[in-house]
């Protein structure tokens, strides 16, 4: 079992065109053709957990946020990321993140937080946009209808609840080969007249290489003509943070003890109490202070993230309870979620949960 092998079905969950621009994901360090002795699951990578890696006889390390973020132009070991890096490195130790991949996975960091809280009917609180595209291409009529299933089971036209999605136009194509051509329909140097089914699909943008390859693959012209857009439609299953509720409403204080006890934090900030009940909450793993509006405008009685600043509290303008539970503590059950859904999959190894805390701030 090669890393590949792991990389690709964790890209299953959290594909890294999901990532944020930003971002820096995937194999981190190391090759994809590495054999698998185990496998750490991790939050973060440091130097303890290159030497945990060590210690349980794991050569690949899957952690959630990257090691290396920015360019790096030296590896002296004057940081902890170089250091890290080089230890990894020097024991043939490989690092692949996941991060916004993650994050925006609708399985992913704000759906586990969801599930440990207890909320149900969560969905997607800020879908992303740019996941969405479309194919359309010309095929003569009679291989239609081939073309359209190749393209479905590559994972074209899958609409929500809905799959095998298309639109049809029948239409006359033009064409003429030059001396160079082997054309399929017509003859070289002579202009042809073609009978032929206009084909629209949409897809995920994961998907572009292998439904391209299906289009040509099934395709009987010697060029393909077709067009691929990127659609300014969001993908309601794709996105940052999640919006759910509580089977029964809790006071405000309950909210917060229980929030407390539940994402095991030794600190809830939290904004003005309004005297209000807690039914319907969005969360967001990590740094999610950017989220607020939209916390709001879906109706949220409670908005539970992490790392907000000052003045960003009044922005809950008594119409919200704002709970930062730490960086750290928004992520935790992370690692778990990993652990659980490589486990599912391989069982000729060990996927072991790393008993490490990374956490770097501590309470008094």
């Amino acid at each position: 079992m090669t890393i590949k092998n792991i990389t690709n079905y964790i890209e299953e969950l959290a594909p890294l065109n999901y990532a944020e621009d930003f971002d820096n994901v995937g194999l981190l360090v190391g090759n994809y053709q590495t054999e698998v002795t185990n496998i750490l699951v991790t939050l973060d990578t440091l130097e303890e957990t290159v030497d945990e890696a060590i210690s349980k006889n794991c050569n690949l390390i899957v952690s959630f946020h990257p090691i290396i973020f920015g360019g790096l132009k030296k590896l002296n070991g004057n940081s902890y990321v170089e250091r890290v890096v080089l230890k990894a490195i020097k024991n043939d130790i490989a690092i692949y993140a996941t991060h916004t991949a993650l994050d925006n996975s609708k399985n992913g960091v704000s759906a586990k937080m969801c599930e440990v809280l207890g909320l149900i009917n969560s969905k997607i609180l800020i879908p992303k946009k740019g996941i969405i595209k479309k194919l359309t291409t010309y095929v003569p009529n009679k291989n239609a209808e081939q073309l359209r299933y190749a393209l479905f089971s590559a994972n074209a036209g899958n609409i929500g609840n809905y799959d095998n999605c298309s639109f049809n136009i029948l239409g006359e194509g033009t064409f003429k080969g030059n001396s160079s051509s082997n054309p399929t329909l017509g003859e070289k140097n002579k202009n042809h007249t073609e009978k032929e089914t206009q084909i629209s699909v949409i897809f995920e943008s994961k998907d572009e290489g292998n439904i391209l390859k299906a289009l040509k693959e099934n395709h009987p012209y010697e060029e393909v003509s077709f067009e691929v857009v990127t659609l300014e439609n969001i993908h309601q299953d794709i996105g940052m943070g999640m919006i759910g509720e509580f089977p029964l409403e809790m006071e405000e204080k309950e909210f917060l003890l229980y929030l407390k006890k539940t994402m095991k934090t030794d600190c809830v900030r939290h904004s003005k109490l309004i005297n209000k009940k807690i039914k319907k909450v969005a969360v967001l793993g990590g740094s999610g202070s950017f989220a607020i509006s939209n916390a709001k405008r879906a109706g949220a009685d409670a908005y539970i993230s992490a790392d907000f600043k000052y003045h960003e509290f009044f922005k809950a303008e008594n119409s919200i309870l704002l709970a930062d539970i730490g960086h750290y503590e928004s992520e935790q059950f992370t690692k778990n979620l990993l652990v659980d859904y490589l486990k599912k999959k391989f069982s000729n190894f060990a996927i072991i949960l790393s008993e490490k805390s990374t956490n770097p701030i501590y309470y008094i």
